[in-house]
């Protein structure tokens, strides 16, 4: 039995050589890894930097030939304007284009928007049509229907009866 123990004792101190042997190599590769996607990084952080002072010069270069012919203020201003314009046009290619009707949900009147997102196309349930349906008019008797009801007095003006141009007053 004696010799059984001396063998548990080797096992297991077998296993914990091997654990850190492998423990040792993956902390290697991962340092190579991390090593190697540090480098990557700074050079895209370089090249940007650098891109950022090419459209600055390249900027600079547009404002001074429109200001051969212009005032200086209107050549800043217009070459400010057309970098406002550049960059209206980069945020809306940056957007997903999931958000965007395609021709097809357009022509199947699937770009409708709801207020947080689409309209589910059937209740929880299961049950149904998926909203009751909205009469165009409001009922008789109700504000904006334009016909008096039942312990109103007056009949109260639809939205095609209002003028605009009218002053609105308060009593």
């Amino acid at each position: 039995m004696e010799g059984l123990d001396h063998l548990e004792h080797l096992d297991k101190h077998l296993v914990d050589e091997l654990a850190q042997v492998a423990r040792e190599t993956v902390r290697d590769e991962l340092r190579e890894q991390t090593r190697k996607q540090r480098r990557t990084a700074m050079l895209y952080a370089a090249s940007g930097a650098v891109a950022l002072y090419a459209g600055a010069a390249l900027a600079l270069t547009v404002g001074l030939a429109l200001a051969i012919g212009l005032p200086d203020w209107a050549a800043a201003l217009i070459t400010a304007v057309i970098l406002g314009v550049i960059a209206y046009v980069l945020r809306g290619a940056a957007r997903p284009h999931a958000s965007r009707p395609t021709p097809e949900q357009t022509a199947a009147g699937q770009g409708d928007r709801v207020v947080g997102g689409r309209a589910p196309a059937a209740p929880p349930s299961g049950l149904g049509t998926p909203y009751p349906p909205a009469p165009s008019t409001p009922p008789a008797g109700m504000p904006g229907a334009g016909i008096p009801g039942p312990g109103m007095g007056e009949a109260v003006p639809g939205r095609d009866e209002i003028d605009p141009e009218q002053p609105h007053h308060r009593a």
